[in-house]
């Protein structure tokens, strides 16, 4: 039986085109050697198991065999590796500083691997620091640490820093990938996609995990075997408790949770996990953002088509519950019913519909609250029948309004209040004018039947004229989302082509509109040219948007991105005759063929 050598140690990279994940870093290293620009220190930080160690025992291999006519020797005699974790007093840095002094008996450089440098102590590190600064010619420093923030700024200043990254769960897989091909061992894709999410970007830890699968699942390694030994929740379990929310299933929801807990998994463990299925299927909303989801590209389908059934405020309002739960479950006594009662609140029809009931709530009460004023005045005061019947019209209007739309219905509030404010003056001077009426008044009926006549009118004047601010101020403020604009843009674009108005609609529809505010709506233009075309017909554009939105407010501000450039080439010919600029070929094949291109 030959000895078994681990995968992170059988499969250690010797060269930099075998790292994986640190592209930029490798790169940079090596045309640092090629160009021989070689600092004289430098600091590899990032987390464990991403190659930092690896990294720099390359890097000082290649520094010698550059160096070497033959790129044949062996320089490892020239290579020191020191853990600092072990090494970290005073005299062990004298120690190495003194063996820096002494010049390689071959090749160019002695390279000195300082691991774990953040654990050397403050005397150590204020020992080392002359040497860091000023080494001989020979000399190169290459320090690796999981924890920069531990390491004194006269270091850092001192170093070259390299920052690497966690590896992603794709590159991870593939590696695992060609592991398991090397080895001969039968995988699933989705269980390698399991094992890279659960190493956290670490490439060690990615291949430590694997050793111990393959031997759990005897070469056979599965999606199944994986979640049994990692004990991890299926995403079955998520997406299954995603569509009963979305179905208001509670019998379902309460089924699949019970399922979780006699598979052994604990509450807090699994509504976590539910938060952040949550957030995946947010970022599945938008198609720029899917990427950020660090799934197989099947899983990414699913996530794709759960996100269709669920709008934004949905998920933003399941994902506030799961919080909610999350930062309650420690103290709560009962803790499965806490998630329960989570579960349930976010399928239950009544609690969605609460939600919308909270943001009208306000205005109602305010409603209610004038139309009791309202009738208090009009059970005081004898007003004239006109007067009354015109209140009550108004009160009445207010009321088939209130229920259609809320940005109305609050400038309805309003002007009722204003409304009863000048009603109640004028009843208050009617009633003054009876009480104050003199003798000689009394005695000249036509006088007194005037005075009356006149106030009434103006009272039903006041109110029609009252009436007609209130029309005008009840404009339609219907308020909408990006998506909406979106939708209702490509729809006006749509509608300017049918009209003829190509160059126009180009314009539009060249770059994606943003909404800058409530009811801004911020269009960029490549040129003033552009920016003129819309001016010309903004007014037209604005009520098309106007209407689509239901939306009064609607402004298109237009911005030119470059003011100087020339004007983009809107028709075929201007896109031919560019074509022709850029490319002599084409020119010499139309001359040829005598072709005249048909506009």
């Amino acid at each position: 039986m030959s000895d078994f050598i681990v995968s992170a140690r059988k499969y250690r990279p010797s060269t930099f085109d075998k790292i994986i994940g640190q592209d930029s870093i490798t790169s940079t290293l090596q045309n640092a050697i090629k160009n021989n620009q070689l600092a004289q220190s430098f600091l590899f930080c990032g987390p464990r198991g991403v190659g930092k160690t690896t990294c720099a025992r390359i890097f000082a291999r290649e520094i010698n065999q550059f160096n070497d006519d033959n790129n044949t020797s062996d320089f490892s005699f020239n290579i020191f590796e020191l853990d600092a974790a072990s090494n970290n007093l005073v005299d062990d840095i004298r120690s190495l500083t003194d063996q820096v002094r002494i010049p390689p008996q071959r090749g160019k450089y002695k390279v000195y691997i300082i691991d774990e440098v953040h654990m050397l102590s403050t005397q150590a590190f204020n020992a080392f620091l002359k040497t860091l600064e000023e080494p001989p010619p020979h000399a190169k420093f290459i320090l690796a640490t999981t924890e920069k923030n531990k390491i004194i700024p006269t270091i850092l200043s001192r170093c070259q820093i390299f920052d690497f990254k966690r590896v992603g769960v794709k590159d991870i897989s593939n590696y695992l990938s060609f592991v398991a091909k090397n080895e001969s061992i039968k995988v699933e894709l989705e269980a390698l996609s399991l094992i890279a999410n659960k190493s956290d970007g670490s490439v060690r830890d990615a291949l430590s995990l694997f050793d111990r699968l393959v031997n759990f699942s005897d070469n056979n390694l599965t999606y199944h075997s994986v979640l049994e030994h990692l004990n991890i929740l299926d995403y079955d379990y998520y997406f299954k408790i995603g569509d009963a929310i979305q179905k208001n299933d509670i019998t379902t929801l309460l089924n699949v949770f019970n399922n979780i807990l006699e598979n052994g998994f604990d509450g807090n463990h699994f509504i976590n996990g539910l938060a952040s299925h949550f957030r995946d299927l947010l970022v599945s909303k938008d198609e720029n953002t899917i990427d950020l989801l660090e799934k197989s590209d099947s899983l990414k389908l699913r996530y794709l088509e759960q996100s269709r059934l669920y709008d934004i405020q949905t998920l933003l309002r399941s994902l506030e519950i799961c919080n909610k739960c999350d930062i309650q479950y420690k103290s709560a006594t009962n803790k499965r019913l806490l998630v329960e009662f989570s579960l349930m609140s976010m399928s239950s029809k009544e609690y969605k519909e609460s939600q919308k009931k909270n943001s009208k709530s306000f205005i109602v009460s305010k409603h209610k609250k004038v139309s009791k004023e309202f009738k208090k005045i009009n059970d005081t005061v004898n007003l004239p029948v006109d007067v009354k019947l015109e209140t009550d019209r108004i009160k009445n209007e207010s009321e088939e309004i209130i229920t259609s739309d809320i940005e109305i219905q609050s400038n309805i509030v309003l002007e009722q209040k204003k409304i009863t404010e000048q009603i109640g003056k004028k009843r208050n001077h009617i009633s003054n004018n009876n009480s104050t009426t003199t003798i000689d008044e009394q005695n000249s009926e036509p006088t007194k039947s005037k005075s009356r006549t006149i106030s009434i009118n103006s009272s039903i004047s006041d109110i029609n004229e009252q009436k007609k601010e209130n029309k005008r101020l009840s404009i339609r403020k219907s308020l909408f989302s990006s998506d909406d604009m979106l939708k209702a843009w490509r729809e006006m674009v749509s509608s300017v082509k049918k009209k003829g108005k190509l160059n126009l609609a180009l314009a539009l529809g060249y770059r994606t509109p943003i909404l800058k505010s409530t009811s801004e709506i911020e269009i960029l233009l490549s040129n003033s040219s552009q920016a003129e075309l819309v001016e010309e017909e903004k007014y037209m554009l604005i009520d098309l948007l106007k209407d689509s939105l239901r939306n009064d407010e609607v402004k298109i501000i237009t911005k030119v991105i470059d003011p100087d450039s020339k004007s983009i080439p809107y028709t075929n010919k201007d896109k031919f005759n560019k074509m022709l600029e850029d490319n002599n070929t084409i020119k010499e094949l139309q001359s040829e063929l005598g072709l005249d291109p048909d506009y």
